[in-house]
Order: C-alpha cells, then sequence, then structure tokens
C-alpha cells in the first residue's frame, strides 16, 4: 500500500467548499472520482484542512492510500487528465506510510486579497474582495503585529465553530500593498473556523478608521465577537502553503 501526497490549486468558486456532501460539487469528492477514474479504487482524500465555499488554494496538501503501481511522475498528470480546469494537482510524491496531511501539519499560510481601488476589477471580481473606501495601510500594518503570539482567538472565531480550545499561535502576520491591492498574510499552527476572514474584517476596521491599531490587543484579551470586525467574503481568501 502506497501512501501518495498532493499538492493541490483550485479556485474555489464554483465548488461548495473542500469537505465531501451528497449533492453539492466539492474538490474532495471531485479528486476522489478522478484518482477512482484512472487507479479503479475508491479512496479517502485526507486534507490539511476544510476550506468553505468560494475559498481558493494555492498549495492545499491532501494524501490518499492506494495500491495502484501508477509511476508517481506520471501521477499527476494522469489525475489532472480527469479534473476540471479549476483544480490542478501541483505535484503527486510518495510519502512515508504514517504521514498524514492533516495530523502532520506544523503550520499553514493563509492570504487575504483585497481590491482598494474605487473601482473594483470584472476579471478578478471572484479572485479577492472589493472595498472602494480608502484603507490607511499603515494603521493595518501596526494592528496586525498585536496577532502574532500566543492567544486566545475566541473573538475571532465564528459562532458555529465546534472546536472548544480556542487558543492559537499566530508565528508570522502582515499586510501589504502593491499598487490597489492590499495582501493580508498569516502563518500559524492552526485557525478556527471562519478566523482568517474575521481577522481580516478587524483589520479593514483599522483601515477605516473605525477602530484604533493598539485596541486589537484589548479585543483578543476581552474574547468577545462583537467587538471584532465583521467577516469577510470568502473569495478573497487563499490557502497559500502548508508546512510539515
Amino acid at each position: 500500500m502506497r501512501n501518495i501526497k498532493l499538492t493541490i490549486e483550485y479556485d474555489g468558486k464554483d465548488f461548495n467548499g473542500w469537505q465531501k456532501q451528497p449533492n453539492k460539487l466539492n474538490i474532495q469528492g471531485t479528486i476522489e472520482q478522478a484518482i477512482k477514474s484512472i487507479t479503479g479504487e475508491d479512496v479517502e482524500l485526507n486534507a490539511s484542512g476544510r476550506t468553505d465555499a468560494g475559498v481558493h488554494a494555492l498549495g492545499q496538501v491532501a494524501n490518499f492510500k492506494t495500491n495502484s503501481q501508477i509511476p508517481i511522475d506520471k501521477m499527476a498528470i494522469a489525475i489532472n487528465s480527469r479534473l476540471k480546469k479549476s483544480i490542478v494537482i501541483k505535484k503527486a510524491e510518495e510519502v512515508d506510510e504514517r504521514f498524514h496531511s492533516r495530523l502532520s501539519c506544523k503550520r499553514k499560510t493563509y492570504r487575504y486579497v483585497i481590491n482598494n481601488s474605487p473601482e473594483g476589477t470584472a476579471i478578478y471580481r471572484y479572485l479577492e474582495t472589493h472595498i472602494p473606501q480608502k484603507l490607511d495601510v499603515q494603521k493595518m500594518q501596526e494592528a496586525i503585529k498585536y496577532f502574532v503570539g500566543e492567544h486566545d482567538f475566541k473573538a475571532f472565531k465564528a459562532s458555529g465553530t465546534s472546536s472548544k480550545n480556542s487558543v492559537r499561535t499566530i508565528y508570522d502576520a502582515k499586510v501589504e500593498q502593491k499598487d490597489d491591492r492590499i495582501f493580508i498574510e498569516l502563518t500559524g499552527n492552526g485557525f478556527l473556523y471562519n478566523m482568517v476572514r474575521i481577522i481580516a474584517g478587524t483589520l479593514v476596521d483599522v483601515g477605516l478608521g473605525k477602530i484604533e491599531p493598539e485596541r486589537i490587543k484589548e479585543i483578543i484579551e476581552l474574547g468577545k465577537r462583537e467587538f471584532a470586525g465583521k467577516t469577510l467574503p470568502p473569495n478573497g481568501l487563499y490557502l497559500l502553503k502548508v508546512v510539515y
């Protein structure tokens, strides 16, 4: 039995998220069907984490077990030949049998993309979030530093979150601007449901002058969802990279 690790890129616009579910187009089920069509096997594809409907990935990681003898250097090409153009297997590797995409994960990086031009964009409208009001990027850069470290992030999780423990560690956090686009990047050991989108929404409030940068520390300590910003839409969010 071989253990195959896949690095996957996808445009989440047309999918109802990663997780397999009946009668809804999803990424996990789509890839599993593609694998079945080339190996003849029903496989269980384990991801580093489930992305929501509309969320994209440049470096999602998943693994599956197989008895197939397809050479590893042909595996990605073979799977891609059976996939929609909105999903691409970037790399396939044979790994130790104990490797598990979620359980073996050390850290993940997410990126949120904001189009801060007055007009927005027609071409990239499903790949970024448009905020026409001018944002103060310098204040957002000051504010994001308060998220670094180990904190209880219960103020930054959606109400339906099943996780009992909301303590997470953020190793790196930055806001960068390139022309009309603002990029928010967070690297951590794990993220709560909607945590990145709520942090991004809070940083937008900072950029709009509704929240002062130093108030972030207090919002984290108070732990109340109503003090943080709104949850930004899924189309601006990318799972950038997973590290093992």
